[in-house]
């Protein structure tokens, strides 16, 4: 019998009780399946665990499938290990448990994919039923209280809503209970968990949204997290992204692009809080209830809808939903000429403004009026569903296609402003010439500006611009303010921001920006992770890490996270623990991995990796910052120096100089107080 069967003293197996949850991992996979376990049976929910060889044969066979049959969940953990391995029982546990749900209805949770590590879902050697699941993500089998609390409610009489199939859980990265390895029975009502060995390793890309909020919620509290359900904003509302429902299902990028401008004009009414892009569309194509993103996103009111084409004509259907009870308080139907997509998007925004005036705001905010012909509009739309990736080849397309938008309307500011974006954000990861790609940010951030001055997105890439390359500080300030003036709650705005305190050495201002930006967006992990570096900067370590594991939990391979968190754990001087974080950084374009192993190496000793790895470093371009941060941590004063001279050339890493605990070595040097004088004091309100 193989491993993960529980079995009394002589060898036989005991029968599950009723309503058990089967685990089926790979044996390879055990201690993060302890790690669940342990969880689990410390909430109270029984834990038969046994990691004993047990001999195999039919009778072993004949229980494992009773028991997929009478099970009441089927939890199957994924990984590498089951991902290099063609064949092994855990297969035949996972085409059992699917055979199963044929038997189903369509609305009952029974599969739950739990990834634990970074197997992509993408291409793995899956059932076809798994990919049409929600994964959720427990590296190593950290197991948050959000994943206890979702397995306790759909083990419950009356569990949690049927709506959601297949148990999405929190993926947050915290502290697991060790598993007890011993099979005791319990005289309390609770189901009891079965962890079958060799079973399934999930590689589940987290449900953001319900994930990031159990994870606020459970972990330690830090200023400016998401609200939970009972600090839900009465006047607040997320646009969740519209399903395209054409024949083709080509129109994607058109209904992204209507909740977007939905959530542009919904974002401008005052005292209405309304969740930015990034942490809406986290719950595209996930089987979520409205409530759940209520939770997740600390709203009262979700609009959704639909788009439908076919040939000329658009049918365009709108709903606003209260969060806690589901009431639809208002829907409507649209039916239009595709040319006629402005007129369209401006009847929603108005009767959409109408329903949240009678019920919330007691004031009318109307939507201001578009300006471009429907072809650069198209294009306009097709270039930020690309840019959204942060790829070089997506964002270079994006910058194909804005400009083909421009050519046909030359005159329209928003293309303008998210052309400027584009090419700050090829500045910021180094992608192509530095000093190039700036004039081109400045000169289409003035141009939208000019074209539009209350537009604030061009004062923000305007600001952006002049913080990055030449630290022209004075407009970058004005430029905020001016941005801030018309839009107090642009997430960009307050990000950019952020990063203006960091420069003034306000650490905790800087925090404070950041957990700002991270209210209004809570699943953008770029915000997050500038969030986690400035609790390092302010020297508030153990906040740092958490925020960077949530962070991680959503998106093991979203780049930087790791590396933040390797400085971190240095801080707090766990040098094993930050080689490891610096190593488990994915490699990509960026090179985040390139910049944390010199310091990891270092911290722990290993001289020769060290030496070699600074290196390397060396040997790359658009990275003196983090070269001269090195030297320094290497105790090499001079050479620290000589690198920091070269990034005030074009290094946009420089604007973190000030509170950098890696400048230990060379704070005090007279040279550093004369390049901090020479960087230039921003002026932050």
């Amino acid at each position: 019998m193989r491993r993960g069967a529980t079995s009394n003293n002589d060898g036989a197996i005991v029968n599950a009780p009723a309503g058990a949850v089967f685990l089926s991992y790979a044996s390879e996979d055990a201690p993060a399946a302890q790690r669940i376990a342990g969880a689990l049976k410390a909430a109270g929910i029984e834990v038969w665990f046994d990691q004993s060889e047990l001999r195999g044969g039919d009778a072993w066979d004949r229980h494992i499938r009773e028991r997929i049959r009478d099970c009441r969940l089927f939890v199957a953990v994924i990984s590498q290990h089951t991902e290099a391995r063609d064949e092994g029982y855990f297969r035949r546990e996972w085409k059992l448990a699917v055979d199963r749900t044929h038997d189903m209805a369509e609305k009952k949770a029974f599969l739950v994919p739990v990834a634990v590590d970074g197997t992509s879902e993408r291409g793995t050697s899956v059932p076809e039923k798994f990919r049409e699941l929600q994964w959720t993500r427990l590296p190593g089998g950290e197991t948050p209280p959000g994943f206890v609390e979702r397995i306790q409610r759909l083990l419950a009489p009356e569990g949690a809503p049927a709506s959601v199939k297949q148990a999405s859980v929190s993926p947050r990265a915290s502290a697991a209970q060790t598993a007890d390895t011993a099979a005791r029975p319990s005289g309390r009502p609770t189901a009891a968990i079965w962890l079958v060995g060799g079973a399934l390793a999930v590689a589940l890309v987290a449900f953001a949204g319900r994930e990031l909020w159990r994870a606020n919620h459970t972990a330690t509290a830090t200023p400016g997290t998401a609200p939970s359900a009972n600090t839900q904003q009465e006047k607040s509302v997320a646009v969740l992204p519209f399903t395209d429902l054409s024949e083709k299902h080509d129109q994607e990028y058109f209904s992204d692009g209507l909740a977007e401008e939905l959530i542009d004009t919904l974002a401008k009414v005052p005292n209405l809080r309304v969740p930015a892009r990034t942490s809406s569309f986290s719950f595209k194509g996930k089987a979520a209830t409205v409530g759940e993103i209520g939770r997740a996103l600390g709203v009262s009111h979700v609009l959704e809808g639909s788009v439908r084409k076919s040939g000329e004509r658009l049918r365009i259907t709108a709903q606003l939903v209260r969060t806690d009870s589901g009431f639809h308080l208002w829907s409507q139907t649209y039916d239009r000429d595709a040319r006629d997509i402005f007129a369209v998007q401006d009847d929603i925004a108005r009767a959409v403004s109408e329903q949240l005036q009678s019920t919330l705001l007691g004031k009318r905010a109307p939507p201001p009026p578009q300006s471009t012909s429907p072809e650069a509009y198209t294009l306009y739309l097709q270039a930020r569903h690309l840019a959204g990736n942060d790829t070089l080849r997506d964002v270079d397309q994006a910058v194909i296609l804005y400009r083909q938008a421009l050519q046909l309307d030359p005159n329209y500011a928003p293309a303008w402003a998210a052309l400027a974006h584009c090419y700050g954000r090829k500045v910021a990861q180094g992608f192509g010439s530095a000093s190039e790609n700036h004039a081109e940010l400045i000169a289409a951030a003035q141009r939208a500006i000019q074209l539009n001055p209350a537009l604030a997105d061009g004062y923000v890439e305007l600001a952006a611009g002049n913080i990055q390359h030449d630290r022209n500080w004075q407009t970058a300030a004005a430029a905020l303010a001016q941005a801030r003036s018309l839009d107090p709650n642009n997430v960009a705005m307050l990000a950019i921001s952020g990063h203006m305190a960091a420069a003034a050495g306000r650490s905790d201002q800087a925090v404070e920006y950041f957990q700002r930006a991270k209210q209004g967006d809570p699943l953008n992990l770029l915000t997050r992770k500038y969030l986690g570096r400035a609790l390092q900067y302010a020297r508030r370590p153990q906040q740092a890490m958490t925020e960077l594991r949530q962070a991680i939990a959503l998106d093991p391979q979203f780049p930087g996270l790791h590396y933040e968190l390797g400085r971190a754990l240095l801080l707090v001087g766990d040098r094993s623990g930050a080689l490891a974080a610096f190593t488990a950084e994915p490699q990509e374009q960026s090179g985040w991995r390139s910049l944390g192993l010199p310091l990891g190496y270092r911290a722990a000793g290993d001289t020769k990796r060290a030496q070699a790895a600074l290196a390397a470093l060396v040997a790359q371009d658009g990275v003196d910052f983090q070269i001269a941060e090195a030297y320094a941590f290497f105790g090499d004063k001079d050479h620290a120096f000589e690198y920091l001279d070269k990034a005030l050339g074009s290094d946009p890493g420089v604007v973190w100089s000030r509170n950098d605990w890696l400048f230990n070595s060379i704070s005090s040097d007279p040279r550093f107080a004369a390049y901090l004088e020479r960087l230039g004091m921003p002026s932050v309100d």
